[in-house]
């Protein structure tokens, strides 16, 4: 990456729902990609004295696939998010680095299903900047993880010997966010 940007961000921004994105997607029988998004999600980066710090959470029941119900089931149930007894999947920065040209390397926790696990995303980031509806900043950032070190160990054999679902899971995260404003309750 190269030099770390000076700190262009002060204060604390939320995430706007719309057009903010908290996705997923993996591999299906080795052919393509399944997709899945979780709408009911919220972030918060905060600059401070120990620099900036993002945190975020997402509503597992709100997990959207474009499936038959039966499959979103599934994903709720306890081969996957065990929706019933972990209802979030949270997220916190330990280190976020902004770099000049807008790259962004960040070191956090996970924790999906009651297993946090240390995960590390690169992306972009731009602004803050004034739009027609106010200052904005952007955040888009990619990670990959093993769906196996959060308890996802559920497979299925294909008829040729391969994996119905890859172990291999891609995040993906877009983030608009605006100031924080006095008196703005904390969603």
């Amino acid at each position: 990456m190269s030099e770390i940007a000076t700190q262009p961000i002060a204060g604390t921004y939320r995430a706007q729902p719309v057009p903010s994105t908290f996705a997923f997607r993996v591999r299906h029988s080795g052919t393509f990609w399944f997709r899945g998004v979780m709408p009911e999600a919220e972030a918060t980066l905060r600059a401070g004295d120990d620099g900036l710090v993002l945190e975020g959470a997402a509503k597992v029941e709100s997990i959207s696939v474009f499936e038959p119900a039966e499959l979103r089931a599934h994903l709720l149930g306890a081969d996957f998010f065990d929706a019933e007894r972990h209802p979030e999947v949270n997220f916190r920065s330990s280190d976020l680095r902004l770099g000049d040209g807008g790259a962004l390397d960040l070191d956090g926790e996970l924790t999906i299903k009651g297993i946090t696990r240390p995960i590390a995303a690169t992306g972009n980031w731009s602004g803050p900047r004034q739009a027609a509806f106010g200052e904005v900043l952007g955040l888009s950032l990619r990670a990959d993880l093993d769906r196996r070190e959060f308890g996802f160990d559920w497979q299925a054999p294909t008829p040729d010997g391969g994996d119905a679902i890859g172990w291999e899971v891609e995040l993906e995260v877009d983030l608009l966010l605006m100031p924080e404003t006095p008196g703005t309750p904390r969603a």
